[in-house]
């Protein structure tokens, strides 16, 4: 068993900060490493040490492994915490690490590449006996090949990139004549964001929502399942709210999803932390949809409801250290969300929001965690990804941290740059979420249905402007049509002397008779 002293976190913002505290928890010296875009961040500045990568861009700096590797030598570190994103998928990077007796804190290369590949991670599930979306069997060589499978599987289809990990290189496609331009788009859009254009198809799984089951395995062959996370409140496959446990999942399915998920786990030999993603469809029958094998950003609000410390056990793990408790030991008790706080403008179709924050109030009180890695002063870069904070909340039941979470997100504040914050409370206010009525494309609903009431509200506003006008108007047509009235009857005394005297009495019933 090998004790780790010191460890280099190749990563940055709230996830850096979450492992850095974990580091001091457990009385091990920390390491950052930043680009010039965030020397003056927060977890440059709490580290036990900090060294520079290079320039802002991540290709330059936070996916440099060679950079990373170099100084983990240099300062004696014996183990590197990748968090999440950048390098914490990279295969060629792991077996580095391994190759310089450097332990990698997650899964080790052999593992890395049966469950980071998504055609692989199928295959072993087909022959673990788990129910996968149908498909491709691998990535497509041809449109030819694509019309075949889409014609097995039957429209709607999904177009997937197999390097990919967001929404990147993701194409839904209703018909065959819209076939050959997605897969067009798909392959070129995957090549520019991943380095590979390769692409896999799946049966599109329509109203399906996304539920992830956290494992946990040792090196001693112990492996238990946590309880799952629902994440199907995303925009474009990128995740802005999660919670524990789901409000559709019930014990039974629980069950039978963890089984799964674990059986999943050792047949590819997986040791450390790591998440299986199922899609449940209208039915409850749930289809693996891929393995992550890392650290979640969303493990806070796991870590709430089994009170266990995620990153603790992920560098005991590392270490050699059996896993604590049994399948039996885990219960489940009570519930907690989880708000991503991006720098963006859901009233600009979401446009990245950097700049300083000139104005900083963050959340806090009983069952309140924020996840944050800015201050105020800092400047939000746009090199990176826009989310700047989690807001974690938690208690006894959903309805409970559900207002704990809307009292939270009403107490914080952001100043100077946008933030998705007000899209946030009108999610946690609307009825469908309130009664867990919702699936994947829940935002994209409700984004329509804020549009259609605000372009109502916009349209009764514009005849509210009017009104004044027209009423003035009417009022000037009034006064000029009893004037001519009147002059009718001067001019019928001038012009026909043997009319009868005019009225006092008509003009003025005239007059009040266009009041009316």
């Amino acid at each position: 068993m090998k004790k780790i002293k010191k460890i280099l976190i190749a990563n940055r913002g709230e996830i850096a900060l979450r492992i850095l505290r974990a580091c001091k928890e457990l009385g091990i010296a920390s390491v950052a490493v930043y680009s010039d875009a965030d020397r003056s961040s927060l977890h440059v500045a709490q580290a036990d040490e900090a060294y520079r990568l290079g320039p802002s861009p991540a290709h330059e700096s936070y996916l440099r492994s060679d950079l990373i590797l170099k100084i983990a030598r240099q300062c004696g570190a014996d183990a590197i915490h990748p968090g999440y994103g950048f390098l914490a998928e990279n295969v060629d990077f792991v077996e580095t690490c391994e190759a310089a007796h450097i332990l990698f804190l997650g899964p080790d290369a052999n593992a890395m590449r049966k469950l980071g590949s998504k055609i692989s991670a199928r295959q072993i599930a087909d022959a673990a006996g788990l129910p996968s979306i149908p498909g491709s069997p691998g990535p497509l060589e041809s449109l030819t090949e694509a019309k075949h499978v889409a014609a097995q599987v039957g429209y709607p289809v999904l177009l997937k990139a197999v390097a990919g990990r967001t929404g990147k290189g993701m194409r839904i496609v209703h018909s065959r004549m819209a076939l050959e331009e997605a897969l067009k788009n798909a392959q070129t859009e995957a090549e520019l964001a991943f380095g590979s254009g390769a692409v896999y198809m799946e049966k599109l799984i329509e109203h399906a929502r996304s539920i992830e089951v956290q494992i946990v395995a040792d090196q001693h062959g112990h492996c238990v399942s946590l309880g799952e996370r629902e994440s199907s409140v995303q925009r474009r496959r990128q995740k802005i709210i999660a919670e524990a446990p789901s409000p559709i999942v019930d014990e039974e399915l629980r069950t039978r999803m963890g089984e799964a998920a674990t059986r999943l786990v050792q047949a590819a030999e997986y040791t450390n932390v790591g998440t299986v993603e199922f899609l449940l469809d209208s039915k409850r029958n749930f289809y693996l949809l891929e393995m992550n094998p890392r650290l979640s950003a969303d493990h806070p609000v796991t870590e709430f409801v089994t009170g266990i410390d995620l990153v603790h056990l992920q560098i005991r793990i590392a270490e050699g250290t059996p896993l604590p408790f049994t399948q039996q030991d885990i219960q489940l008790r009570g519930h907690a969300l989880q708000c991503r706080i991006y720098a963006e403008d859901p009233d600009k179709n979401f446009l990245p929001s950097a700049g300083k924050i000139t104005r900083f109030r963050p959340a806090s009180g009983p069952g309140i965690r924020e996840d944050c890695g800015v201050y105020e002063g800092w400047t939000v870069p746009l090199e990176y990804d826009p989310m700047i904070s989690k807001l974690i909340a938690f208690d006894t039941s959903r309805e409970e941290a559900i207002e704990r979470m809307l009292h939270a997100l009403r107490a914080y504040y952001v100043g100077g740059i946008a933030t998705n914050v007000h899209l946030l409370r009108r999610i946690l206010r609307d009825s469908d979420f309130r009664a867990g009525k919702f699936d994947m494309s829940y935002v994209e609903t409700l984004l329509a249905k804020f549009k259609v009431k605000a372009e109502k509200g916009n349209s009764q506003r514009h005849a509210s402007r009017e009104q004044p006008a027209v009423i003035a108007a009417s009022f000037l047509h009034q006064k000029q049509t009893v004037a001519a009235a009147e002059d009718s009857d001067r001019a019928s005394i001038n012009y026909d002397s043997a009319a009868s005297s005019p009225s006092k009495w008509k003009a003025a019933a005239r007059r009040e008779a266009l009041r009316q």
